[in-house]
């Protein structure tokens, strides 16, 4: 018979373990980033005068006929339809523009109307009530102050209810052919950032920002090349940067 085999018990050794390293947030791998450029800084003086000159010259190859797309006839029906505007495409100001200047075809009219049935035609345009509210306040001071007519001046424009710098800008670059400023909407104030053309953020300031860098004399088209390439090219959401002809000087085009 074999004897048997008596086991030692074996000793446990105590093993002390060391706390994993933490592993701080900096030091650990990141995914990458998306795939754009950081915004261009540093841009001023000539450089960005060059900058601007050329994303001028190319929209204006790209747009070259590039104008206000809203309906009118006369500068009593720009102001109509540019207040509407707010918050409203042009499209759609252009269909219910028809309808309000057949029922109030000059600003004594729409002095007179009644608000309820202002709102009743306008009401597809969004901010029905304060519409209606400018348009019937912005035809009694014309009425009051300037026997019916639009004035041609900006204090004059601004001091009309319902109308800010942008609408006097559309006003006067659009009906009287004066560039006394550059309408900045949330197109412009979009690609003016994008562009790395200012870093401002309040329409009054962007505008102030832009003046110095292009001629007086295109203020006006300088705005619609802007607003037609925001609303063809360079979305809010998804711009088209493959497609821009704008991508390779472009701070914020997709590489």
């Amino acid at each position: 018979m074999r004897k048997p085999v008596h086991k030692r018990a074996s000793r446990r050794t105590s093993v002390t373990k060391r706390p994993a390293a933490k592993t701080s947030r900096a030091s650990a791998p990141t995914k990458p980033a998306a795939a754009k450029r950081a915004p261009r800084a540093g841009l001023s003086g000539a450089v960005l005068a060059v900058h601007a000159h050329e994303i001028e010259r190319r929209l204006a190859l790209l747009y070259p006929d590039a104008h206000c797309e809203l309906d009118f006839r006369s500068p009593f029906e720009l102001l109509c339809a540019t207040i509407l505007s707010a918050q409203c495409t042009d499209k759609r100001v252009n269909l219910v523009t028809p309808a309000l200047f057949r029922r109030w075809p000059n600003a004594s009219a729409l002095a007179a109307a009644d608000a309820l049935d202002v709102e009743d035609v306008i009401r597809s345009t969004g901010f029905f009530r304060s519409k209606a509210k400018s348009l019937i306040g912005m035809a009694r001071a014309l009425v009051e102050s300037h026997r019916g007519e639009v004035p041609e001046e900006m204090d004059a424009l601004t001091a009309l209810p319902g109308v800010g710098r942008k609408t006097a800008n559309v006003l006067l670059g659009n009906a009287f052919a004066r560039n006394e400023g550059i309408v900045v909407d949330t197109h412009v104030a979009r690609l003016a950032a994008r562009f790395g053309l200012t870093r401002e953020t309040d329409a009054v300031k962007i505008e102030q920002a832009l003046m110095p860098l292009f001629n007086r004399d295109g203020w006006a088209r300088l705005s619609h090349l802007l607003i037609w390439h925001g609303r063809r090219v360079c979305d809010a959401r998804k711009p088209r940067c493959a497609e821009c002809t704008l991508a390779d000087i472009c701070p914020s085009a997709a590489s």
